[in-house]
């Protein structure tokens, strides 16, 4: 039966030899300067580029800087391992590219012929008026066969085009996965360290809360021995009721950072994963982001559309195959017979074959696609280009913010520890009789905010810290979020 696969064998052959008609690739020039921007460390000072500045000081690099590794804080990791495994959106991310390596292979199964295996029972009468004996007939007839039915055969490459537009749709699926997670566990971090602020605000506000009850108590005292003036009293009540009002306002908003943590988390996070204040959590660890903006190249973002680029580069390919003829082949071997105990005798072989080819003459259709085509591929470009200038902007704000939130760090300290003295001499000259409450007030209200300001600048710096290492595309690769126990 060998030579009966023979125009089979030739046809696969001429196949695995024929064409492709897509343009050949050629990545886009990032349309961003090489280095990074230069940064004002020291506004009275000489300026220096973030680059030079960093290499001197931070010693990791992001690249193979996995997050366990960044993230000192066990308490943090514990709950962004618990967001990788439960988190939907990621999942969705996931499957995703489950759903895109299975179109993949669909698209690949169209290289190769569909084999089928048939069997048929025939049975028919034919009239003595149409017989070729002249009498009434019954006839039987039994055929197995195995066989290929209108198999395209790709000699101008049109199913190999849309089998490499599959292929990367598929590496982009695979890069949105990686992009997800380094998103998820930048945005876990986040939330984490604006619950820990949130919470130490909360402590101060308590703190402040019990201060002002004290010295309302103190001149509602001396109020009803006639020490002090109706006004007093009232600008006594004044700080308490505020500092109550913001006690509450922070009650809030810790348990809403609280409940943002939980949908990010997937689940409920145990209390004991949680952050008492901010000083109590590990900062990240510092890194370097290189000297040269090159590193974006290889930011899952940015390779997501690479690829989607490459999809569109693959998609004129086809489009311009439309333009060929379409050959199409189907072919059967396998045995016949009029009698069932004989079908696979010796003897009883069968075979045939039908090849067919599809001249495109006039379809106007055809130009339209390859137009559009290359078109969304202009399209992909820019997108491309587009990922590179967003990408290199996150990193230049995050290289900025680094740059000065030290210095804005110890400008604030020092006002929150101005205001501390102020506050204490105010309340000593108050209680001296030497000056008027109202310096009180005022001393105290600077102070409650110049602490705020505080906790608010090393949210900043530390938030701004996992930013840059998810703007600079994340460590080495995470791990995949596991697909089991799903519900």
């Amino acid at each position: 039966m060998n030579h009966k696969l023979f125009p089979l064998l030739l046809v696969a052959g001429l196949v695995a030899a024929g064409c492709t008609l897509t343009p050949k690739y050629a990545r886009p020039a990032a349309p961003v300067p090489a280095a990074w921007p230069a940064a004002v460390a020291d506004p009275g000072g000489p300026v220096a580029t973030n680059a030079t500045a960093a290499s001197a000081a931070l010693p990791a690099t992001v690249s193979g800087l996995s997050w366990r590794e960044f993230f000192a804080d066990d308490k943090l990791c514990q709950v962004i391992g618990m967001a990788l495994t439960n988190n939907r959106d990621l999942r969705i991310a996931v499957l995703n590219v489950e759903q895109a390596r299975a179109l993949y292979g669909i698209q690949r199964a169209g290289l190769f012929p569909v084999l089928n295996g048939t069997g048929e029972w025939l049975r028919e009468r034919v009239p003595a008026d149409v017989s070729m004996t002249g009498n009434p007939l019954t006839a039987n007839e039994y055929t197995a066969n195995l066989g290929a039915a209108s198999w395209e055969i790709d000699f101008f490459g049109r199913i190999r085009s849309l089998k490499q537009e599959a292929l990367a749709q598929y590496f982009a699926s695979e890069q949105a996965r990686r992009n997800a997670q380094i998103s998820l566990i930048s945005a876990v971090a986040q939330a984490y360290l604006a619950l820990a602020a949130d919470r130490e605000n909360l402590k101060l506000s308590e703190t402040t809360l019990e201060t002002q009850r004290a010295s309302f108590e103190l001149i509602r005292r001396q109020h009803e021995l006639g020490l002090v003036t109706d006004l007093d009293l009232y600008r006594a009540r004044t700080p308490r009721d505020t500092a109550r009002r913001d006690m509450v306002s922070f009650r809030e908003q810790v348990a809403q950072e609280q409940n943002a943590l939980n949908l990010l988390a997937g689940s409920a996070v145990p209390d004991e994963w949680l952050p008492t204040t901010l000083d109590a959590v590990h900062p990240p660890r510092e890194i370097e982001p290189g000297l040269a903006s090159a590193v974006l190249l290889g930011r899952p973002d940015i390779l997501q559309s690479e690829d989607s680029l490459k999809a569109a580069n693959a998609d004129i390919g086809a489009a311009r195959a439309a333009f060929f003829p379409r050959i199409t082949l189907t072919a059967a071997f396998g045995s016949a017979s009029t009698d069932l105990s004989r079908l696979f005798s010796p003897g009883q072989g069968a075979w045939n074959y039908a090849p067919q080819i599809v001249m495109p003459i006039f379809d106007a259709r055809t130009w339209s696609a390859h137009r559009a085509s290359k078109v969304q591929r202009e399209i992909a470009v820019a997108q491309y280009e587009k990922a590179i200038q967003s990408a290199f902007r996150e990193v230049a704000d995050a290289l900025a913010v680094r740059a000065n939130v030290e210095q804005q760090l110890a400008a604030q300290q020092s006002l929150v520890d101005a205001f501390t003295k102020s506050y204490r001499l105010a309340s000593s000259r108050y209680e001296k009789g030497i000056d008027s409450y109202l310096n009180v007030l005022d001393a105290q209200r600077s102070l409650f905010a110049a602490q705020q300001g505080l906790v608010s600048l090393q949210l900043a710096k530390q938030a701004n810290q996992s930013r840059l290492y998810a703007v600079l595309g994340g460590g080495g690769e995470v791990e995949p979020a596991p697909l089991q126990a799903r519900k």
